[in-house]
């Protein structure tokens, strides 16, 4: 009985395996119909005249950021020593037409003095860099060839989490390398890529990977892979995709004018909290509060206001703030853009002209990079402003933090050096008027305090016990 017993037991695993086995997809047509379009790229960087070049730094002597470091390795001699006579990178990309456009990563044609494109048949075509975007970190590639295999262009607006995707590469070099595993989340903000909703997998991509596709079931294309968090130089299980309607956005630009022309607003905005939510009468913690608006911006122009709370644009919800740079970036400028937003306990809508995205260099001239907020754990050492402060600041109102003691100001965030220019939606003239207005602060809920530390706005939530 028992004999008969295990051997039921081991048929239902064996039928219930089968069964689990059969409802797994199969790649095998995929790979075989998909990977004549995917190429090898190739690039070499001549040393520079002091032999000095640098396989950490970027062309002009920038340091690469943390995360793109593994896609760079290839810049070293072997065993990670020093770099070669001419050094060389691998990464992957594919073929979007089949009179020799192609698709890879910024960053893996970034600096090169030539560029080599393998086919799937082992021919090798030197391209030329059509155009690069570091902002998405898109590349448009072309070779002079004909009759190429192409990949057909998805939707990754269609995509949906949980979904199996697949992806064809060239990681350490080795060709036409197959992984597999499934959607994590969309519309990932990654530091310093605020312009890309990143598709995340847990497909195993590795260095040689980058610039390759990104394949659904349907073998579409819906993403570019681009980067990877790793701690071991190797897959961890996080990696990202540029979406495909992103980059063949980009890749029309490139192609038609050899650069790309992003929507821009005009505002810094930041995170709405919990408390900051609750201070502004918001039934949940959702939104892009805006802390500044610059001059001679489109948002300035509508009417916006420092306060707001962006809670829409162009008809889709902004849940986190780092939703909206890359939502306004896909406007092309000149174009309106309604935006919805909460201001004093009421909803409304702008009509908004979306303007060109000013340089990385022109920003960095008109915008002072926020310093990071301090919640350490109200008492204020609080003096008005004089004409030299409000000259040396760029403000003209608010009172300046001289000391933070123990209490609700020090909880909220408040700091040495800060600019205290709202409170609870009341411009800041003078010390005394701040004391009134202390004094008459709701007990039972947060409100919104306004500062300017070190020359960026930020708003801080402060609670009155």
């Amino acid at each position: 009985m028992n004999m008969i017993r295990s051997f039921i037991v081991v048929v239902g695993l064996a039928l219930n395996a089968q069964a689990w086995a059969a409802e797994l997809p199969d790649f095998t047509g995929l790979v075989k119909s998909l990977s004549p379009a995917v190429v090898n790229i190739s690039t070499i960087k001549e040393p520079d005249a002091q032999g000095d070049d640098d396989p950490m730094r970027g062309p002009n002597g920038e340091e690469i950021p943390e995360i793109f470091r593994d896609f760079f390795r290839g810049f070293q001699g072997p065993n990670g020593g020093a770099p070669r006579a001419n050094p060389q990178s691998l990464g992957s990309g594919f073929i979007i037409s089949d009179d020799g456009y192609v698709l890879t990563n910024h960053h893996v044609v970034d600096g090169a003095d030539k560029v080599v494109v393998r086919l799937n048949d082992r021919r090798e075509l030197e391209a030329e860099v059509v155009g690069s975007d570091q902002r998405s970190d898109v590349a448009l590639l072309k070779v002079e060839a004909t009759d190429l295999p192409t990949l057909e262009v998805g939707s990754s607006e269609a995509l949906e989490v949980g979904e199996w995707v697949l992806a064809i590469g060239s990681p350490f070099g080795f060709d036409h390398s197959v992984t597999a595993g499934i959607v994590s989340a969309k519309e990932r903000s990654l530091a310093g890529d605020s312009y890309v909703p990143f598709i995340q997998t847990d497909v195993a991509i590795n260095p040689g990977n980058s610039g390759g596709p990104l394949f659904n079931l349907e073998g579409e294309v819906i993403g570019i892979n681009s980067q990877i968090y790793t701690r071991s130089g190797g897959f961890m299980g996080l990696s990202f995709a540029i979406p495909i309607d992103v980059a063949m956005e980009v890749a029309d630009q490139l192609r038609d004018q050899g650069y790309v022309k992003r929507g821009w607003l005009g505002v810094i905005i930041q995170e709405v909290t919990r408390d900051l939510a609750e201070s502004f009468g918001l039934d949940k913690p959702s939104g892009a509060l805006v802390a500044q608006v610059l001059p001679d911006s489109p948002a300035l122009a509508a009417g916006l206001k420092e306060g707001d709370v962006i809670i829409s644009f162009n008809g889709r919800e902004i849940g986190l703030s780092s939703e909206l740079p890359s939502q306004v970036g896909r406007v092309a400028p000149g174009k309106s853009a309604e935006v919805e937003i909460f201001r004093n306990g009421k909803m409304l809508m702008l009509e908004v002209e979306i303007g060109l995205l000013p340089s990385q260099e022109e920003l960095a001239q008109t915008v002072v990079p926020e310093e990071p907020k301090k919640r350490t754990s109200l008492g204020l050492n609080v003096r008005d402003l004089n004409d030299e402060d409000k000259e040396r600041f760029d403000v003209s109102t608010g009172v300046l933090v001289e000391g933070v003691n123990a209490g609700p100001a020090a909880q909220a965030g408040v700091s040495v050096g800060d600019i205290i220019t709202t409170l609870n939606g009341e411009t800041i003239n003078s010390v005394n008027q701040l004391s009134d207005l202390v004094s008459e602060l709701p007990k039972d809920r947060p409100v919104a305090l306004r500062i300017i530390r070190r020359g960026s706005p930020v708003y801080l939530a402060l609670r009155v016990e």
